[in-house]
């Protein structure tokens, strides 16, 4: 059992906020990106993001009072009351799978990195890009092609997985979906 988080009057400002955040550092980006290829200068678009992105929703809060309360769970005669509860199913096939399935996904991408020639980062080198730069814009696209065929059949997997989940009495989207076709 959590506490769980309520709710109250003008909390729906916060939301407001986070997406008008998040329009205005897409736009503060692509200014940015214009204002670079205009004059070659660049603007600091990943700290002005964040304090778009984090800063406005954090104001809204603290103008609508704060409108944040927890339900913390209490002991009642049988049982525990209030919050909410993570059920021991759920938990367990979550950390098995999130562990099993992020360990095959590093790999995939450690192996689609890996298997592009250092002849190519050499070269993005040789041309005044420093290692940030090569990674995104020379590696990582050679890696994609190598990466996207099996990151897809472990998607396809970790789907399939998660149909054992009512192994453990967990009612997953398969069992659920199995149940309405019936």
């Amino acid at each position: 059992y959590f506490p769980s988080a309520v709710w109250g009057d003008g909390s729906w400002l916060i939301l407001v906020a986070f997406v008008v955040g998040l329009a205005m550092a897409w736009f503060v980006a692509h200014r940015a990106r214009q204002r670079q290829m205009a004059t070659g200068q660049q603007f600091p678009v990943l700290w002005t993001s964040v304090a778009l992105i984090v800063g406005l929703p954090v104001l809204a809060f603290l103008l609508a009072g704060m409108p944040l309360t927890f339900d913390f769970p209490k002991q009642s005669t049988f049982n525990l009351t209030g919050g909410f509860q993570v059920k021991p199913e759920f938990l367990s096939l979550y950390l098995a799978l999130s562990c099993y399935t992020a360990a095959f996904i590093a790999e995939i991408v450690r192996a689609g990195i890996k298997g592009v020639s250092k002849g190519q980062s050499e070269a993005a080198g040789a041309l005044g890009l420093r290692s940030g730069p090569i990674l995104r814009l020379v590696v990582i696209p050679q890696a994609m092609r190598i990466i996207i065929p099996p990151l897809t059949s472990q998607y396809l997997n970790l789907t399939k997985n998660s149909s054992l989940a009512i192994a453990i009495g967990y009612p997953d989207l398969t069992a659920v979906a199995g149940t309405v076709l019936n």
